[in-house]
């Protein structure tokens, strides 16, 4: 089993405390978001977990406790973007903060598993291309030789995404101007020595040297744990979406970052709301179990392929 730790909210700057206790007690307890009376509870021994996978734009509160982490593998997916307070609000400082927490995460874990978000990529009279060009030039250059890979997106306009981003002025992208940013954003890889992938995009960017990428990424996982795993396609993502199949133990309208482009945030009343009700102590991120929760345990197993392949006998 691969946890996703959360495509829905950034656990380790927000509920790092809680993430801990959960590892600690072996289990936790996920809202199912069609039907918040169903709830999953998941347990996390390292014997079932085969890997976890942390989304984040600061991972600073949990770096302390990393060690807590030594029975399970895990990778960070970590967005650096360059854009200000009016996208991401509250997001601390790129280039006093993050940059450096980046550069101390990769020294502490390995620099094949800090993995650099560059998305999603959007364009308004302030965020031109060459906006997005100089200051991925500028980012790439600081980070290189302590990450081998960036992922990139283009935004995509989700009905929510529509709302909180409305008075932006956000400009359409066409595909010219996506092959142009590719294309560009790929030269300053290549001398940074950094792979280019792209996140769940319809567009071909292959020309350009960008392959669709995997998030959840099976081969990765397999070459830091030393042998192979049966995992699926997720088929509970879009179809555009290469990952293996996880399970996210977040929670929408729970991440505080304030990112304009969040499809998981759908209002900031509902945010605050279900961030006054978290209990670090709680198997629930936000809330706790309630009398007419139907609570039901996840089958759940390890993906470690035991048997041998027949090629590796030979």
């Amino acid at each position: 089993m691969i946890i996703s730790a959360s495509r829905r909210t950034d656990i380790p700057t927000y509920y790092s405390d809680w993430f801990f206790n959960r590892i600690r007690e072996g289990f936790v307890c996920v809202r199912n978001p069609m039907n918040i009376h169903q709830v999953s509870k998941i347990f996390l021994s390292p014997d079932v977990v085969d890997g976890i996978v942390f989304w984040t734009k600061n991972p600073i509160p949990m770096m302390e406790r990393l060690g807590e982490l030594r029975d399970y593998m895990y990778y960070f997916q970590f967005t650096l973007n360059s854009y200000g307070k009016d996208i991401e609000a509250n997001v601390p400082n790129k280039n006093d903060i993050i940059i450096p927490a980046f550069k101390e995460l990769s020294q502490q874990i390995g620099a094949d598993r800090v993995i650099w978000r560059y998305d999603p990529i959007l364009l308004t009279s302030k965020y031109t291309i060459d906006y997005h060009v100089n200051f991925f030039n500028e980012i790439a250059k600081r980070l290189s030789g302590y990450t081998k890979k960036c992922v990139i997106s283009f935004v995509d306009l989700y009905r929510n995404t529509k709302s909180n981003t409305k008075d932006l002025g956000l400009l359409p992208l066409t595909s010219s101007e996506m092959f142009e940013l590719a294309e560009r954003l790929v030269e300053i890889a290549n001398k940074n020595n950094l792979v280019v992938e792209s996140c769940a995009e319809k567009i071909n960017l292959e020309q350009f040297g960008i392959a669709h990428g995997h998030c959840i990424d099976c081969n990765l996982f397999e070459q830091l744990l030393g042998y192979k795993l049966d995992l699926d396609k997720d088929k509970n993502q879009r179809e555009e979406c290469g990952c293996m199949a996880s399970i996210d133990i977040g929670m929408y309208n729970t991440c505080q970052n304030g990112c304009r482009y969040c499809y998981a945030n759908y209002s900031a009343k509902s945010v605050a709301n279900n961030c006054g009700l978290h209990d670090p102590l709680s198997p629930l991120i936000s809330g706790s179990i309630q009398p007419d929760d139907i609570v039901k345990e996840r089958v759940v197993k390890s993906c470690k392929r035991c048997q041998l392949d027949f090629f590796d006998t030979i």
